[in-house]
């Protein structure tokens, strides 16, 4: 959530040129009014130079003498110290602005609902609260430099585009957010595959809907964030805090790879821990390709198990029919079968087509 717009006013007068007033005012030497408050005449000098605050035991003894509340005293004084912290923090937001202009902003206002906006300031400081930091030095020490160690943030150092995985990694956090989910529970996760491998079998119009409830009855948030340009990404599982969260982008837009994607980044889950960061289809400096194969393989058998592929693979030629076959007995999709063919160069491209279903997830949950 970027933050709504606040009146801020170009300046605001020091409350030392409104005590001098109040002093000169009452007809007193400023000696005087120190007397009367018991405070140093230089400390009184300093505050209406401007170059000392005003202090809640000054506030109170100005009121005492002068009649104005506490409360203007001290209300005064935070406007005006909030007024020069905003100014020195717009140093910051220019230092940042080459920073801003490698990320694709415009994608993520049209995906991600950040403000639309043509000023490079204004998106500099949207993409600080996006990713709710306070400087681009920190979004270096999260998502370069992997200072937090955790498994959420792994080092994107090395990678072809960093700021836009960030932004896709960030989006996907901001909507897990937005999920009470219960603990996470192995066992329960474990259990409930088979009835996810029945809605990739069926697919109906809430196959989404439903993949994302049966994950939470065990603790799993699934959310589905889109992907950006230059981002080959397929999906990601880490977790945040004790909680699994798998994202997907639906890259390819045709449910055999979305179902082959969901069932590898479950496989991270259960095989992993949380100790592991997967970024499917990104070379990252943190990713372990035995475990990428481990959640490959784990995939492969929940989508289309190998011993039926194997038995498949026997028969001199593979006709659609013969998929039917096979994916009646594996209780699977279709697709699922059509698509590993066709990787393996079986089947050709062109054949089972209308098998494949494409996939339209239009909200971002």
């Amino acid at each position: 959530m970027i933050k709504q717009k606040q009146y801020i006013p170009d300046s605001i007068v020091h409350a030392g040129e409104i005590l001098e007033e109040k002093i000169a005012e009452m007809g007193m030497s400023i000696k005087e009014f120190a007397l009367r408050t018991e405070k140093p005449q230089q400390t009184i000098l300093a505050v209406i130079k401007g170059e000392s605050a005003i202090t809640n035991e000054m506030a109170l003894k100005f009121e005492t003498v002068t009649q104005i509340p506490f409360s203007y005293w001290m209300s005064h004084q935070l406007k005006y110290d909030e007024l020069k912290t905003r100014k020195k923090f717009k140093t910051a937001i220019k230092d940042a602005e080459p920073w801003a202009k490698k990320f694709p902003y415009t994608e993520m206002a049209k995906n991600y609902r950040l403000p639309e906006t043509k000023k490079l300031e204004e998106k500099t400081q949207n993409l600080f609260h996006f990713f709710a930091i306070a400087s681009h030095n920190a979004w270096e020490n999260l998502y370069l430099k992997s200072d937090l160690k955790t498994a959420a943030y792994a080092s994107l150092k090395h990678t072809q585009e960093p700021h836009a995985i960030s932004a896709w990694l960030r989006q996907g956090e901001i909507q897990a957010t937005k999920v009470a989910a219960p603990k996470y529970d192995k066992a329960v996760f474990k259990g409930i595959l088979p009835q996810i491998k029945k809605v990739m079998e069926e697919h109906p119009h809430d196959y989404f809907d439903q993949l994302k409830a049966l994950c939470l009855r065990a603790g799993v948030k699934l959310v589905f964030t889109p992907k950006l340009p230059k981002v080959p990404i397929n999906g990601s599982t880490r977790w945040l805090n004790d909680t699994p969260l798998i994202q997907l982008t639906a890259r390819y837009r045709q449910n055999d790879k979305f179902w082959f994607t969901f069932f590898h980044e479950a496989g991270h889950i259960l095989l992993h821990g949380k100790k592991y960061i997967s970024l499917e289809n990104i070379d990252f400096s943190e990713a372990d390709q035995n475990k990428e194969q481990e959640a490959h393989r784990f995939a492969e058998e929940w989508t289309f198990s190998k011993q039926l592929e194997k038995e498949l693979l026997k028969r001199e030629s593979i006709t659609i029919d013969d998929v039917l076959e096979f994916a009646k007995k594996d209780k699977t999709h279709p697709a699922m079968i059509i698509g590993r063919l066709q990787h393996l160069t079986i089947l050709h491209f062109s054949q089972g087509k209308e098998y494949f279903i494409p996939i339209q997830i239009d909200e971002l949950n």
